[in-house]
């Protein structure tokens, strides 16, 4: 079949396949929830990290999972320290009103991602959300998945055993050292451990994070529910430090080392995420995950499987079997805040139209331009969605002038998702 054009049996196809999609219709959520049925992981992605309508939509999905289906957290792509302050916030700390404090710690590039203006009012519905529960262990959490947050993970760790253990508080002190000092360049550490000029942390991160498990383990069964959260947050963070220390020496090796090192660890804290919940609640947990495309589509439906790399969507799909449900974004045009380079800052861009032969071109000739698409089709249909295609990539950078080669890579949709929302033309997020 030649991709230079779109073909007209798989438009027609797709016509009858597609259900219109409007951001604020209660019809087509109560659809998608069907279709989501009895998942306990919906993992939500989006074709860039600074488009507005994907934020949005997943809001707005996200309200009907929590409210109609019971679901009891969201982890999203962010440092786990970042996130800690929206979870104080949500579990009744600070001015109800004033959600935007709960964010002071998103500083690091790029802040745009979780500091704009469709955060704040989500947050601010799960406060009342969770304000109107008796219950503490009801409320629903807000968590953060990455692991670049290597530095105020240590902070952490040593402040919660001060006010815990002050003798395994300066064995944390002792251990932690092996990086020289407490505000340690995370890839000057890498370069340095690479290079040999410096011996790795490895066997101290990993001996404090076993310390940490055998300390807060016995509080993980107190009756006092934020002593229980307290040490499972110290826990985590330890298993930061141990992962990020893992994963900025693997950034001098193949790009295939380090990404596998940080979606292993996104993988982990889901499941620790999930233990934690099933803990407190003596029930199946059931959570959200907000990230990118690429993280929560499944690696081995595209080209990241020819690199060796894997992702979270894959692992999910491995780990938790028959209970994961995958959905995608895409756009076809409009704009996007993203930046040229890595620490420079925010733009609204204009996103080139759709790559000839993509399925951002195929969806842009459809009937309707926002719809969703169910990816569980018949035989024939699902053949040619089936068939390798592009699909565009932006993250916190969009080079437009080379996108072809910065943006797009190959893959089998129907195995990569299990639906996809499509918006044909999208606005930049606005950063606060």
């Amino acid at each position: 079949m030649d991709l230079n054009h779109t073909p007209e049996t798989l438009i027609n196809l797709l016509n009858n396949e597609i259900t219109p999609f409007a951001i604020h219709d209660s019809k087509t959520f109560n659809h998608i929830l069907e279709k989501i049925g009895d998942s306990r992981i919906v993992l939500m992605g989006e074709a860039s990290h600074g488009t507005s309508e994907f934020y949005e939509a997943r809001i707005e999905l996200s309200k009907y999972l929590i409210e109609e289906k019971g679901f009891d957290a969201i982890a999203v792509e962010c440092d786990w320290t970042s996130a800690l302050p929206v979870i104080d916030y949500l579990y009744g700390d600070g001015d109800p009103n004033k959600p935007i404090n709960s964010l002071h710690d998103f500083t690091r590039f790029p802040s745009w991602m979780w500091r704009n203006e469709t955060i704040p009012p989500f947050l601010q519905w799960l406060r009342t959300h969770n304000d109107n529960l008796e219950q503490i262990n009801n409320k629903v959490g807000f968590y953060g998945l990455d692991l670049y947050c290597l530095n105020s993970s240590i902070n952490a760790v040593i402040n919660y055993l001060n006010k815990n253990d002050k003798l395994a508080a300066k064995k944390a002190v002792n251990l932690y050292s092996c990086f020289d000092h407490l505000a340690v360049d995370p890839q000057n550490y890498g370069y340095l451990v690479e290079s040999g000029a410096k011996h790795s942390c490895t066997e101290d991160v990993t001996k404090q994070l076993l310390e940490m498990q055998q300390i807060t383990f016995e509080k993980l069964h107190s009756s006092n529910k934020k002593e229980v959260d307290q040490a499972f947050y110290a826990s985590q963070n330890a298993r930061v430090v141990k992962n990020a220390e893992q994963y900025y020496r693997s950034m001098f090796n193949s790009r295939a080392i380090s990404w596998n090192v940080r979606d292993r660890h996104m993988a982990e804290t889901v499941q620790n995420i999930i233990a934690h919940i099933e803990t407190k609640k003596d029930k199946a947990a059931k959570i959200i995950i907000w990230a990118h495309n690429s993280h929560i589509g499944d690696a081995r439906a595209t080209e990241m499987s020819d690199r060796d790399e894997i992702n979270l969507g894959q692992l999910v799909r491995e780990q938790f079997a028959g209970t994961s449900y995958h959905l995608g974004f895409s756009t076809y045009t409009g704009t996007v805040t993203a930046a040229n380079d890595w620490g420079e800052p925010a733009e609204c861009k204009i996103i080139n139209p759709g790559a000839s032969g993509s399925f951002e071109e195929i969806f842009h000739d459809l009937k309707t331009k926002n719809f969703f698409l169910d990816l569980h089709l018949d035989e024939h249909l699902n053949h040619l969605l089936e068939l390798s295609r592009l699909q565009r990539a932006i993250g916190v950078i969009y080079r437009p002038e080379t996108e072809r080669m910065s943006h797009y890579f190959f893959t089998h949709l129907p195995k990569q998702f299990d639906a996809i929302i499509h918006f044909d033309k999208t606005n930049a997020v606005k950063p606060l």
